[in-house]
């Protein structure tokens, strides 16, 4: 049977031969120049450092030490490239491209230019759209060194369509819940905006590389001194980072600090790891009632949080 790992990479493996194919990299020549394809990144390093060092290119490509030394030769022996000892460590050689070796550089990237360019023009201005938001997240995840950190901010414009938007694909894809649920999704959303009080309501959002990975909101609650916890989700991707914890965490804070005596929530027993958190959080159920609800037989429960205690 194949698993989601087997199939995850199928499609990074997919991609490769796609992009290698459609840009040519396999060609002997990359863009029709002299240079293959290590050769030419090599060229490019040459081009756009400050007397580099063979060592800095090594690093930076993360290709063979043996393998640049004989590019680096062939390019000296094509007058491409000349060396000077460095001031500072005699056994570093620093390196510069000739004039002849400028000019190469420079038809080089104005062939790329252009293959890249007749690429992208050639592509329906939606699918041009996805292929470089695809291009710049591809480049951010291998940027980046740090595993992803959440962190919360208030809203912004388009968060609360796209809050209803995440609940209503996450709900109907692992519960089955349809468009009842997001029609009251888009309900509650609505009224917060409606009826906000900076004085008794508040909401955040949970980022994680550069994205949207969950939400919670603080609502007024219909008895005096009580506070209602609304709209908690986090998306899969993102479980397991602390996410729902901190969201939780952020919203009784703010409740306390609002003066607030109490804050209730509802839920559904189906819910099982959004009840763990409350559980965690110091919420006890306070009443249970089977019902109908979404097209499914669920049990509704009401959560209570004391804020006095």
């Amino acid at each position: 049977m194949t698993t989601q790992h087997d199939q995850d990479v199928a499609d990074l493996r997919a991609f490769n031969r796609t992009y290698t194919r459609r840009l040519g990299l396999l060609d002997a020549s990359y863009d029709g120049s002299p240079f293959t394809l290590s050769e030419a990144r090599v060229l490019y390093e040459l081009a756009t450092r400050t007397d580099p060092v063979a060592a800095g290119i090594v690093r930076a490509l993360g290709l063979d030490p043996a393998q640049v030394s004989r590019t680096i030769k062939r390019f000296t022996e094509r007058g491409l490239v000349t060396s000077r000892e460095s001031p500072a460590h005699g056994r570093h050689l620093l390196l510069s491209l000739t004039d002849e070796g400028r000019a190469a550089f420079s038809t080089l990237e104005t062939n790329t230019k252009a293959s890249i360019g007749q690429l992208i023009d050639g592509l329906h201005p939606l699918r041009r759209a996805r292929l470089l938001a695809a291009a710049r997240a591809i480049n951010a995840v291998f940027e980046g060194d740090a595993p992803p950190a959440a962190r919360l901010r208030g809203l912004e414009p388009g968060d609360l369509g796209m809050v209803t938007a995440r609940q209503g694909f996450l709900y109907a894809g692992e519960y089955g819940w349809g468009r009842d649920h997001e029609a009251l999704i888009a309900e509650i959303v609505a009224r917060f905006h409606q009826d906000f009080d900076p004085a008794k309501d508040d909401a955040w959002i949970a980022e994680a590389d550069g994205r949207m990975v969950g939400s919670i909101f603080l609502v007024r609650g219909e008895a005096p001194g009580t506070a209602k916890l609304r709209l908690l989700y986090v998306e899969p991707d993102a479980r397991g980072m602390g996410v729902g914890q901190m969201l939780i965490e952020a919203c009784v804070a703010r409740a306390r600090a609002l003066g607030y005596r109490r804050l209730d929530l509802w839920t559904v027993t189906t819910l099982t790891a959004a009840r763990k958190l409350y559980q965690r959080a110091g919420f006890q159920v306070v009443e249970e009632t089977p019902c109908r609800r979404f097209g499914q037989d669920l049990v509704d429960q009401i959560w209570s949080l004391d804020l006095t205690a």
